[in-house]
């Protein structure tokens, strides 16, 4: 299965990737917003995302408990709504981002909360849609997202198989059969013992779409052990400075360490290579250095091959070792001299 986002192709045998999530790192700050999309460019990454909401397309404004953050999460605390006001990206900036992420050579979509934010990223001529964890179950955003007929990638967080096969199905409905599951687990950070990351070919074998990591944890062991576990895209947070804070910040990485981990993917994915089993040139190269039967005493025409005679040494230059048992107990056919590989012609028929 392969999608197609911008000029990238994405799936089987495709160059992973890699997806560096803005959110809210900017501190809403327009400057830092650019700076970081500069520097993602420079850390190797495939893409940019943002996202698209505001505190009320995603919540209400209360204070009754329903609406307060209290899971054991680095939000904790604080409302929805407070949290979403503060880590919302401007609506204003975001076609002026995207413009300035493509004349880098960075491809630039996001993640839309509802129907408005959709509208407002078609006009944008987004190239992909990013369903977040926490809305996989809005079937009505998902279908709506999918009619617009471009790659859909959902993250997975918080779903069951059923709500994971809904999604799909929503896309399908609409026509839309560009799709691309993330595994993630949602928690902020998330510990790196609930990862789970074997379910990556799971949901490759289940669902037949496109699969990678969206990664919450911290540093970049998940990324690079998913890239080796057939992960097709990795998404991770990046933000300049952790030391400016900020919603997300305890779990993205400065440039050096997106860097490492773009660096580290890259070789992971070099190191994948093929499944083969047929031998090249360097293959039958090196197989110079395997064994193979070879005279290790002086034997005289008709004297048996026995174990003190003929031994499996390396190199290779002899018959197979499998032969041994045939030779042991057959007479030579002529002199052979120790240190001579043997060949069938020195066996006496």
């Amino acid at each position: 299965m392969r999608i197609k986002i911008g000029s990238s192709v994405i799936g089987e045998e495709s160059k992973i990737f890699i997806i560096a999530e803005l959110s809210a790192n900017h501190n809403h700050n327009y400057d830092a917003a650019v700076e970081s999309i500069k520097a993602i460019k420079e850390c190797g990454a495939d893409a940019v995302k943002l996202q698209t909401y505001t505190a009320d397309t995603l919540t209400i404004q209360s204070d009754k408990d329903y609406f307060k953050i209290q899971q054991g999460t680095v939000w904790d605390g604080s409302t929805l709504y407070d949290l979403y006001k503060k880590a919302y990206t401007p609506w204003e900036w975001q076609p002026k981002l995207k413009k300035y992420a493509e004349e880098l050579g960075l491809i630039c979509f996001s993640s839309p909360f509802d129907k408005s934010a959709v509208d407002f990223l078609e006009k944008m001529n987004v190239p992909a849609y990013k369903i977040a964890s926490f809305e996989i179950v809005d079937i009505p955003l998902i279908e709506y997202a999918a009619s617009k007929g471009k790659p859909v990638i959902i993250s997975t967080g918080i779903a069951t198989e059923k709500e994971i096969e809904e999604a799909i199905d929503a896309c399908r409905r609409s026509g839309n059969n560009q799709i691309a599951l993330l595994k993630c687990t949602s928690e902020y950070p998330a510990p790196i013992e609930e990862m789970n990351l074997r379910t990556i070919p799971a949901l490759m074998e289940k669902f037949n779409t496109v699969v990678g990591l969206s990664d919450h944890s911290l540093g970049i062991t998940a990324p690079i052990a998913a890239a080796a576990l057939g992960a097709s895209i990795i998404e991770k947070h990046f933000i300049l400075d952790r030391n400016q804070g900020g919603p997300d910040s305890s779990f993205s990485l400065e440039p050096a360490e997106f860097k490492l981990m773009v660096e580290e993917i890259r070789r992971v994915e070099s190191a994948l290579g093929r499944a083969k089993f047929e031998a090249d040139e360097k293959i039958e190269r090196s197989r110079t250095f395997a064994r193979s039967l070879f005279a290790v005493k002086d034997i005289s025409s008709g004297e048996l091959f026995t174990e003190e005679n003929i031994r499996s040494i390396r190199p290779s230059y002899g018959l197979a070792p499998k032969y041994l048992n045939d030779l042991l107990g057959k007479r030579a056919a002529k002199d052979i001299e120790r240190g001579t590989p043997l060949n069938w012609e020195m066996v006496d028929k």
